[in-house]
């Protein structure tokens, strides 16, 4: 059982991480970098961040604190001149490849042991379980800004609205 834990998790992060690249890509350069109002959060500054969290979260996952000394996580929601979309996206490709090269090498018995975030103590599972729901609301976040900045031209994610009977037909 806890070995498809750690599957499913594997699978899940991947699912999360596809699911916002797909709305990125219907986003222009300059979409990528809006904001609906200046207390808001682009798409670039939520890549920013989710990089930014991958790469001290998951270095040295089990043997250092996943909140990194030289983390400056107030930076991760500032765009600087040197973030161009690629230079962001380069920094996400490798986030997730910290994460799963993190993830890879954990056994079922791994699930149980003790690390710390911010000086607490968590679980491996816990600090798994945390990670998923914290991408997921911020990938939620870059969907949702994504399909606002495409507008018309955005193309769904998942079953088209009103179409749900006709899936559920074709899947039969």
């Amino acid at each position: 059982m806890l070995a498809f834990y750690l599957e499913d998790a594997r699978r899940e992060f991947g699912s999360l991480k596809r699911l916002a690249e797909k709305a990125i890509a219907q986003v222009s350069d300059e979409d990528f970098f809006a904001v609906l109002d200046p207390g808001s959060n682009s798409v670039a500054a939520i890549v920013k961040h989710i990089a930014g969290n991958l790469r001290s979260r998951w270095t040295d996952f089990l043997t250092s604190d996943g909140e990194k000394p030289d983390r400056r996580r107030d930076a991760e929601f500032e765009i600087e001149q040197a973030d161009t979309r690629q230079s962001l996206l380069e920094r996400w490709e490798t986030g997730w490849g910290t994460l799963f090269a993190a993830l890879e090498p954990l056994a079922p018995g791994d699930l149980a042991r003790e690390i710390f975030i911010r000086g607490k103590p968590h679980s491996v599972m816990k600090a798994i379980n945390r990670q998923l729901t914290h991408y997921a609301e911020h990938v939620g976040q870059i969907v949702l800004l994504s399909k606002h900045w495409a507008g018309p031209r955005w193309q769904t994610l998942s079953i088209p609205r009103g179409k749900s009977e006709e899936f559920n037909r074709n899947r039969l």
